[in-house]
């Protein structure tokens, strides 16, 4: 016998987006069902995406450190015999997202949200049945909060499966293979690809377009560009891939020139698409914006109480977007009157060095001639020197309007650059010029400092260039 249970909000998805809109829900007083079909609470961000990515990342960094202490030494320091044993290390990181998962099941039971684990299909905006493991239940709500994020994207002639993996398996192999080719030179391509390679694996990109992440412009890029030179990755830039067969992958190079690359396990990264099959989206009646569901400031879709937050409703479909849009619909719900209406939405790349990106960038503002541009070297920062993280050509970037000095982007790549995208929101968000960040006391020694002298270069007045 199927179950029925009527709620003021039922949210599908427990990413990021969702399980956020859920304690916010919770916390102001809402009868709220969250369903939780696919990755766990927490979804990609937390069990195969950002949180995992970063766990591998940081233990390839240390074992680096390690290896570069072995034989002649590093500061100093003399190492013997390293060694990894990535079965370890991946049960370290299940350890931490375990530990997560259940801290996100006690954020919800404190706020009173009922979590039910099971795959739902819509029958109509508002009505759903989600298919458990003690039956179905059958959901209606006066308010719905679509969450159900993104998936790696599949390319036709390199299906999933076997020795061809997306980022999600490549998060939980047993051991580091000897052969590395990633398919899609953007972020988690190359920030898995270079976590690998210093884990031991010889590691080559193809990537189509002519230059590594393609989306940022070349000066932030350079950095990552010469550390994948330096440590022997494999760059086929310009080039296709093909299929993939006794260890082999084809490929088609910029040239045209057939090229058979050797692979143990392929890497595929070409990107990522929203969530929105096998859950009767086409019976909802939303209105939809190419692959994504169409919202409006409020995160409301053209159908009176369905919203939408996250990756669902396009770029940058990145965690922390979701969990703002999930907040604010959630307010919206209880009443309040709110807009997720950015000044900016930071992304950061977790490569070798990192990159930072908030606001406007070269690109954006190419041909204008109102616009003042300034650049800080990591070099001249002692902080960065202390640390090993002033010789990778790492910068940060400040572009300001000429009229006004209203700060439109900041910019930075370098090494732990990325705990420095806070800083760079938060100023923008703020209406910050030119003159508020100079006018800041940085705390020194910090790689903040750069940011600092950036705005001071940007007044004509930087202090240590």
């Amino acid at each position: 016998m199927t179950q029925t249970l009527k709620t003021k909000v039922l949210i599908i998805g427990a990413g990021t987006g969702g399980y956020v809109a859920g304690i916010r829900c919770g916390q102001l007083g809402l009868d709220t069902v969250l369903v939780d079909g696919s990755d766990g609470l927490g979804g990609t961000c937390l069990n195969v995406g950002c949180i995992p990515s970063k766990a591998i990342i940081h233990a390839a960094g240390k074992y680096e450190t390690v290896l570069k202490a072995a034989g002649d030494g590093t500061l100093g320091i003399t190492a013997s015999d390293p060694a990894i044993d990535l079965s370890r290390t991946v049960a370290w990181k299940d350890g931490i997202v375990k530990k997560l998962n259940n801290g996100v099941a006690a954020l919800l039971k404190k706020s009173k949200v009922r979590v039910i684990k099971g795959w739902a299909s819509f029958a109509d905006a508002k009505t759903c049945t989600v298919t458990t493991d003690d039956g179905d239940i059958r959901i209606t709500a006066e308010h719905v909060i679509l969450a159900t994020g993104s998936e790696p994207v599949e390319l036709p002639f390199l299906p999933f499966g076997g020795d061809v993996i997306s980022s999600t398996e490549a998060l939980s192999l047993d051991a580091v293979p000897g052969k590395l080719v990633v398919v899609g030179g953007g972020y988690i391509g190359l920030e898995l690809g270079i976590a690998f390679r210093k884990l031991g694996a010889q590691v080559a990109i193809v990537e189509m377009a002519d230059r590594i992440l393609p989306l940022y412009d070349k000066a932030l890029t350079d950095p990552v560009m010469k550390w994948l030179t330096n440590h022997g990755v494999g760059l086929h830039l310009g080039a296709r891939a093909g299929g993939f067969g006794d260890g082999k992958l084809s490929i088609t190079t910029r040239d045209g020139a057939p090229l058979q690359l050797d692979a143990d396990k392929v890497l595929v990264t070409v990107g990522r698409r929203p969530r929105t099959k096998g859950w009767g989206l086409e019976n909802m009646g939303v209105t939809m914006a190419g692959p994504f569901v169409k919202t409006d400031d409020r995160c409301a879709t053209n159908m009176k109480n369905v919203w939408a937050v996250g990756d669902l409703t396009g770029e940058p479909m990145l965690a922390h977007k979701g969990s703002a849009q999930g907040e604010v619909v959630a307010e919206i719900i209880a009443g309040h009157d709110k807009r997720f209406n950015p000044v900016t939405i930071a992304a950061v790349c977790f490569t070798e060095p990192e990159i930072v990106s908030a606001g406007l960038g070269p690109l954006d503002v190419e041909g204008r001639d109102d616009v003042i541009t300034s650049v800080f070297p990591l070099a001249a920062i002692g902080r960065a020197l202390a640390i090993e993280a002033g010789e990778d050509g790492g910068f940060v970037r400040v572009l300001a309007s000429k009229t006004d000095h209203r700060i439109l982007g900041v910019q930075a790549v370098g090494q732990h650059v990325a705990e420095l995208s806070n800083s760079f929101a938060q100023m923008m968000e703020m209406g910050a010029v030119l003159e508020d960040v100079a006018g800041v006391i940085h705390v020194h020694p910090t790689l903040g400092e750069a940011f600092h002298e950036a705005t001071l270069r940007a007044l004509g007045h930087a202090i240590h260039i």
